[in-house]
């Protein structure tokens, strides 16, 4: 087996596993056992396959033009604004039921388990996530399209959730941090704008959607001794 065709073989199976880990990692109790060791293991593969493939390249140098502030100010900026945009998106999502209710299935994992724990998971990922997509997968298409090819192949992933608005933000996040990528010559860039993107929407949008219109519509089930309010 040659060197190119090994690669292809790694990342495929990569992919494929990856996509069938995250799919799992979903449909389990939120802050369960399994879910941290589905997700654990989704970062293992999404790392472990990007570094099987071959070197990675995290960044051009100073000489080629690009300096340190654009490897590493610039991601964090972009990775903010980009969660501004999605903060918007967010609260006119809460009005429309089908997508209130897919981001609320979603954030129900950042709700449940220990805070640090949520935390480590979601940056493990994040950065695993870029390693694969922006390093490994960019790199062996690099030739052919890549921006579209890691966008494709990251929207696939996302879309085995089943989950409308999981699908959505992968493919809107996939095109900014692909961008990084191709600007930067590295995976450095996106993996900052991806953690600083990932952190704060684990901050700010839980709350969020706690008091969203759709959820205080819902009429609240009748449990015998149950005198929570709806959410």
């Amino acid at each position: 087996m040659t060197a190119a065709r090994r690669t292809r073989w790694v990342i495929t199976a990569t992919g494929l596993g990856g996509a069938g880990l995250l799919a799992a990692s979903l449909s389990v109790r939120a802050g369960s056992r399994q879910f941290y060791l589905l997700t654990a293991g989704l970062a293992c593969t999404w790392a472990g396959g990007a570094l099987a493939a071959g070197p990675l390249p995290w960044g051009r140098t100073p000489e080629h033009g690009n300096m340190p502030h654009r490897l590493v100010v610039m991601p964090v900026l972009t990775g903010a604004g980009a969660f501004g945009l999605f903060y918007g998106a967010a609260r006119l999502a809460r009005h429309v039921p089908v997508l209130n209710q897919a981001v609320a299935a979603v954030l129900r994992y950042a709700e449940e388990g220990p805070a640090p724990l949520v935390l480590l998971t979601a940056s493990a990922n994040a950065v695993a996530e870029e390693l694969f997509f922006r390093g490994a997968l960019w790199s062996l298409t690099e030739q052919a399209h890549p921006l579209a090819t890691t966008t494709l192949a990251y929207t696939a992933t996302t879309a085995a959730t089943r989950n409308p608005a999981l699908t959505l933000a992968g493919t809107a996040t996939s095109v900014l941090f692909g961008l990084h990528r191709r600007a930067s010559g590295g995976v450095l860039a996106p993996v900052i704008t991806h953690l600083t993107w990932s952190l704060l929407m684990l901050h700010y949008l839980p709350p969020l959607f706690e008091t969203s219109p759709v959820a205080q519509d819902r009429p609240q089930a009748s449990t015998p001794g149950n005198g929570r309010k709806p959410a």
